[in-house]
């Protein structure tokens, strides 16, 4: 297949080695001002990809969307009129809600949504380490999406273990509040993730997995609060020595994927009427820190 990564970062950077491996034509669309982009990865050997090539995008059979959430818009509208209408579009980040704010300029097109656990980190420009074995689940937006389910299948066999889910959205909620329940704590208290089996949190933890599975629920998606809050323990402990991507965005004074986190269960429970304050107080503490980076500027 011809295949475009939009956002070469660190876990765009694992997908475009290991697809090329596999035999795809795969080209990257990234920052850089460069005609190509070097890869290595576990120190393989280098891998030269074509950059922001308008050719190649006009011939992507799949674009699989790899940057940070709130940098999604901005970065896919304007390659969208290269793209054949039968182009795929795999959206694979962290957090919900960039998709419906892109809704009609992409519903002609077959959408994936997608899930991973795999761990990278980039070493420098060019080196990326694949930090920890983890799976994949994609599965379908809208209509279209829904008769893709061979993406799965070209997936993994560049790159196992992927599924194909029906069920996505039970997925992507799932992450959704695992990642409210770790990543803004990790950044306000500087912490890795282990740090947060403490029990000075644990009344927290229990609040923000009980509100964001509420709000869960009302739109349809039934989980389970207590089996949540299991799970949330069990990705702690496997995860001590992790610092969560919103720790390392905070950390570093990058903007972080708040909004389409904890504000995407915020806004839910707004449209809803119901009543999240936990989840609330930590959006607004990590605003906040983000707005005081501007004013000491």
């Amino acid at each position: 297949m011809n295949i475009t990564i939009l956002g070469p970062g660190a876990i765009g950077s694992l997908y475009a080695y290991k697809l090329h491996q596999a035999g795809h034509r795969v080209s990257v669309w990234g920052r850089s001002p460069q005609d190509t982009v070097v890869i290595e990865l576990d120190g393989g050997s280098a891998i030269h990809f074509p950059n922001c090539d308008v050719t190649s995008l006009k011939a992507s059979d799949l674009v699989i969307v790899t940057l940070k959430a709130w940098q999604v818009e901005l970065a896919l509208k304007p390659l969208l009129k290269h793209l054949n209408s039968d182009a795929i579009l795999l959206f694979l980040h962290n957090g919900m809600g960039t998709v419906e704010h892109l809704a009609t300029a992409i519903n002609h097109h077959p959408v994936l949504l997608g899930t991973s656990t795999h761990g990278a980190l980039r070493l420098s420009s060019s080196q990326v380490r694949h930090t920890g074995l983890g799976q994949t689940f994609i599965g379908p937006w809208n209509d279209k999406g829904s008769r893709c389910s061979f993406i799965a299948d070209v997936l993994d066999h560049a790159f196992k273990p992927v599924a194909w889910n029906s069920e996505i959205q039970t997925a992507l909620w799932s992450k959704l509040v695992i990642n409210c329940a770790i990543n803004p704590l990790t950044a306000i208290n500087n912490c890795q993730n282990g740090g947060l089996a403490h029990k000075d949190y644990q009344q927290q933890i229990a609040m923000v997995v009980r509100e964001a599975t509420e709000c869960a629920n009302q739109v349809g998606v039934v989980l389970k609060a207590e089996e949540m809050l299991d799970t949330v323990y069990k990705v702690i402990h496997a995860t001590a020595q992790n610092y969560s991507s919103m720790h390392q965005d905070i950390y570093n004074k990058r903007q972080s994927e708040i909004d389409y986190i904890t504000g995407y269960v915020v806004s839910i429970s707004k449209r809803y009427g119901i009543a999240v304050p936990t989840n609330l107080a930590l959006y607004h503490q990590i605003k906040q820190i983000e707005s005081s980076w501007n004013q000491h500027d």
